[in-house]
């Protein structure tokens, strides 16, 4: 089958509630800031009770990394499991207003459509709050293997190994993505993330990854270790790609014994950091699928990374294949 695809992505279908917050009701509220939290329906319906006024955009981390590459002029695809409800409406609405191909079937019964409650402090950090309701419910079943041998790389959201069934779905979707040629990406998606999974994500990675994106409190994380380069010596080699942010310092990549570092893109004002490592995955992953080296494919992730801390959310506001092709590449 042919390759008609770039990048297909298998993560939590979410809708984001995003508001301006002070630091003094982060604390309040007893939330960790810059981090995300799993948190019930009782406990979602409180928060969003003291959030001020909100946006709505629909999100989900490697859903807004497949955005990303359909707004670059890539050809992406997801899987996502909603409710047949309003949020769920918006969801599906959404991605492929944004030119993805989705065809996930909607839950016709269970929890709702999840959303996520994000909180961004003055400074433009964001705090979460994620109710996953009908994202508990991806199975294996939802995984549409014609989508996934169509795909040249196929990305996993760490966030989607909560749940058991969906665990089943993301190890059928590496093992299929292998069967049919394309390559596995993964992002550890949260520190805390990795701490519930430290384990089996080093074997996930080691078995079935290609492409392995972190930041550096997640790579932390997994390697239990707070200094950077040793985390980077550690994680080195385990995987063909290894891609490092490290926010206004720019990324790592490292590919066996080469490494390469690219700086951050300057941002004239910080507004929201929601979806940063969401689009600087987007950027990379559309320059590895057109065959661009590891240095141009994080500059695009860079660019890219640098439009979406620009404004409120974690989708593209302007055309990143303009702003790409301002920049030379």
């Amino acid at each position: 089958m042919s390759k008609d695809l770039d990048v297909t992505g298998v993560g939590n279908a979410i809708v984001d509630v995003i508001a301006h917050a002070e630091e003094a009701q982060i604390t309040r509220l007893g939330l960790h800031k810059g981090a995300m939290t799993l948190i019930d329906a009782e406990a979602a319906e409180r928060l969003y009770g003291q959030m001020a006024p909100a946006v709505e955009i629909s999100g989900g981390s490697v859903a807004n990394s497949i955005a990303g590459v359909a707004a670059l002029g890539g050809r992406g695809g997801y899987i996502g499991k909603t409710r047949n409800d309003q949020l769920g409406q918006v969801f599906a609405h959404d991605i492929r207003a944004a030119g993805v191909e989705y065809t996930t079937k909607s839950a016709e019964s269970g929890s709702p459509t999840a959303r996520c409650l994000i909180l961004v402090t003055p400074d433009g950090e964001r705090t979460l709050s994620t109710y996953l309701g009908a994202c508990v419910e991806l199975g294996p079943e939802d995984i549409d293997e014609s989508l996934i041998a169509r795909s040249k790389v196929v990305y996993l959201e760490g966030y989607l190994w909560d749940p058991p069934r969906a665990k089943e779905a993301m190890l059928k979707a590496a093992n299929l993505t292998h069967k049919h040629g394309g390559r596995v990406a993964l992002s550890l998606s949260d520190a805390f993330c990795v701490d519930r999974h430290r384990a089996e994500f080093k074997r996930l990675i080691d078995d079935h990854v290609d492409i392995l994106f972190a930041n550096e409190a997640e790579i932390a994380s997994l390697a239990e270790n707070d200094d950077f380069e040793a985390c980077a010596a550690a994680i080195r080699g385990r995987a063909e790609l290894v891609v490092l942010t490290r926010g206004a310092r720019g990324a790592v990549v490292l590919s066996g014994e080469q490494r390469f570092e690219v700086a951050a893109e300057p941002v004239a004002r910080l507004v929201d950091t929601t979806g940063a490592g969401d689009l600087f995955a987007a950027g990379f992953l559309h320059g590895v699928t057109q065959g661009r080296s590891p240095t141009d494919s994080a500059r695009l992730g860079a660019i890219c990374a640098a439009e979406i801390i620009s404004h409120i959310g974690a989708r593209p506001e302007l055309s990143l294949a303009k702003l790409v092709a301002e920049r030379g590449l």
